[in-house]
């Protein structure tokens, strides 16, 4: 698999990241096993995970160490902190504080089974702690040899400049990286995070790349939802006939120049020289496989460039 250098770190990633929310919550340990083996076959190397991840909080973090066990020395590790307990709610409460923070990574690392993380990343900014407070904390980590580089999450371009500002008075280190709900769909970040993110050489680490499997090629217009499928009870923003009617447009631009669905939603990231490694979370090891092809494909200037037009039609 193709790896890209995180930011300006010396952290190399594959273009295909393992998303491990589901760990714990919809998948079982031995699944999460399956999962984990099938990633690392597919020669994926960067393994994302969070404190609240599962169905328990935190339970992700457990299942994901007991199935990497001493193969943990051949990933890159990151997990999250300072969000609240659903996850979908923004920042706890105090979540970028130092307290916070001191208590927070202790917890991470004993679930996790390690003594430092790549990648330590700030969940979802505390607006009423400042910036400069969090990025003194992570920068003691950082000296500790608890986390070897930190990165952000679900932040705006402005709190992302804000963050720039901070480290460069601090003097402390930058977020290499910004992971935030990105797609083919949902591009906001593309006005307003991202030239930020470029002019101080952050990668973008995309989370919801196939927007709940809508972009997988498995929901098609006209025709039912497989049972039991999440966009089956979920619908809503994820559904809609206009989108419907994009996807239908994908398949058949996919079909002429040999390219599925899901190559076209995953290629169409990782193609993108700002793109990190593209996470997506998976219930199955066969699912694994299938996004580390297809986010393994070649897409040229003009398939990208066709593949905008089609999504912003």
């Amino acid at each position: 698999m193709r790896k890209k250098q995180l930011g300006n770190s010396d952290l190399q990633v594959s273009v295909v990241g393992l998303g491990c929310m589901m760990f714990g919550s919809m998948v079982d340990q031995e699944t999460t096993t399956a999962c984990v083996n099938a990633a690392l076959d597919a020669d994926i190397n960067f393994f994302d995970t969070a404190d609240i991840y599962g169905k328990s909080p935190s339970s992700s973090e457990e299942y994901l160490a007991k199935a990497l066990g001493a193969k943990r020395k051949d990933i890159i590790l990151t997990t999250k902190f300072g969000a609240n307990s659903s996850g979908r709610g923004g920042s706890i409460e105090n979540g970028g504080t130092r307290e916070y923070i001191m208590g927070k990574i202790e917890e991470s690392l004993s679930r996790l089974n390690t003594d430092y993380l790549d990648l330590y990343q700030y969940h979802f900014p505390d607006t009423d702690t400042p910036a400069e407070e969090t990025l003194r904390a992570l920068e003691d980590l950082i000296q500790q040899g608890k986390v070897r580089h930190i990165g952000c999450s679900n932040m705006n371009g402005a709190q992302l400049a804000e963050a720039a500002a901070a480290a460069d008075a601090a003097g402390t280190n930058h977020y290499i990286s910004a992971q935030n709900w990105y797609s083919l769909f949902t591009r906001t970040i593309e006005d307003d995070l991202l030239p930020v993110a470029e002019k101080d050489n952050i990668s973008i680490i995309p989370y919801f790349p196939l927007e709940s499997g809508l972009l997988t090629g498995k929901y098609r217009k006209g025709q039912p939802d497989p049972e039991g499928s999440r966009l089956a009870a979920w619908g809503g923003s994820f559904k809609t006939d206009e989108r419907m009617e994009k996807v239908e447009q994908l398949i058949s631009y996919g079909e002429g120049i040999g390219k599925s669905i899901l190559e076209i939603a995953m290629g169409g990231l990782t193609n993108r020289g700002y793109v990190g490694s593209v996470i997506a979370g998976v219930t199955k090891p066969e699912q694994v496989k299938a996004n580390a092809a297809a986010g393994n494909v070649s897409l040229s200037t003009d398939e990208l460039a066709e593949i905008d037009r089609i999504c912003a039609a």
